[in-house]
């Protein structure tokens, strides 16, 4: 929901920080890997309680999330790029919710349901890339992407500050993993309502 709506703002940095890595040799695929690193590593500081770190590397993993595409602007989009980052986004964000639920029994069940609500959440979403992509339809909302991205109630900026929040107060992780579980269904359903309204009149199987 708040993604398309930073773009004006975090692109320009980004982009200047991208161009300076990238005059350097590095590619947005070392990046994204790169990223994905202190992203595992949150879930690792927060199984074991250290919930602080963990916030400090939720917050570095996303910082690299953005550089990986700005330093891809500024050389070369791959399609194996664009599939290279989604597969770390959801890595990052299964691994977040496993990390809670290791810290404490009683974070079990919602860290159990929030990683599926993740998954149906990615499910749409790359369906409707698929799709979209066959019938040529695209979108800079979010910026220069290699495939479809359709906005939703719950998106990258909302996941990165509910994160924060279990970060800060881990003892509410519950509540907060309750709350975002909900919001994915209801990006499902939105998104599943607006799938149908574009897609109904294809007859292909």
């Amino acid at each position: 929901m708040l993604d398309a709506k930073l773009r004006p703002l975090i692109d320009p940095p980004l982009d200047a920080a991208g161009s300076w890595i990238a005059r350097r040799g590095i590619g947005p695929n070392a990046v994204t890997l790169i990223g994905l690193v202190p992203g595992l590593a949150a879930a690792v500081a927060i199984a074991q309680g250290a919930f602080a770190l963990g916030l400090v590397l939720v917050l570095l993993n996303r910082l690299l999330d953005g550089l990986d595409g700005a330093v891809a602007r500024a050389t070369r989009q791959t399609d194996f790029g664009g599939y290279l980052d989604i597969v770390a986004d959801f890595a990052f964000y299964v691994a977040v919710p496993l990390g809670f639920g290791f810290a404490a029994p009683a974070n079990t069940l919602p860290a159990m349901v929030l990683v599926a609500a993740f998954t149906l959440t990615g499910i749409s979403f790359l369906a409707f890339a698929t799709l979209a992509a066959k019938r040529g339809v695209a979108t800079e909302a979010h910026g220069r992407k290699s495939f479809f991205y359709n906005t939703g109630l719950a998106e990258g900026t909302e996941t990165i500050l509910v994160f924060v929040l279990m970060c800060l107060w881990p003892e509410q992780f519950a509540l907060f993993a309750w709350i975002y579980a909900g919001l994915c269904l209801l990006t499902v359903i939105q998104r599943s309502a607006l799938a149908h309204a574009m897609f109904r009149s294809d007859t292909t199987e």
